[in-house]
């Protein structure tokens, strides 16, 4: 299953500015050293929201879970990064109760496994 109105997905430039490529934001500095070190920048925002997008538009809801507030949705997949490195990404999503667009809660290198 694709994301529900993915197509609509919102991921506001605050969320990528200064929580998913701050280096100083409390949760975000460890997300944004990984998205730098992939080739993503701030100068760029652009670039790592519509990767963002596009992940959670070809890749598969692997979880959703039902809340007092909305529906969170969790969609694991690779995302080519500007480095050329091809990696395995999680993002959450979450749609509010009586609303149907989704916004970016999230986003993080997924563990790889050992093969």
């Amino acid at each position: 299953m694709k994301l529900p109105n993915g197509n609509k997905a919102v991921i506001p430039k605050a969320k990528v500015l200064d929580y998913l490529l701050s280096p100083s934001h409390e949760y975000g500095r460890h997300k944004a050293a990984f998205f730098t070190r992939i080739g993503f920048e701030a100068q760029s925002w652009e670039r790592l929201a519509s990767a963002l997008m596009r992940q959670a538009a070809e890749q598969n809801v692997t979880k959703i879970e039902d809340t007092l507030f909305g529906t969170r949705y969790t969609v694991e997949g690779g995302l080519v990064a500007p480095s050329g490195e091809s990696i395995a990404l999680r993002t959450v999503w979450f749609v509010d109760k009586g609303e149907s667009t989704p916004r970016l809660i999230t986003a993080y290198p997924m563990e790889r496994k050992e093969e």
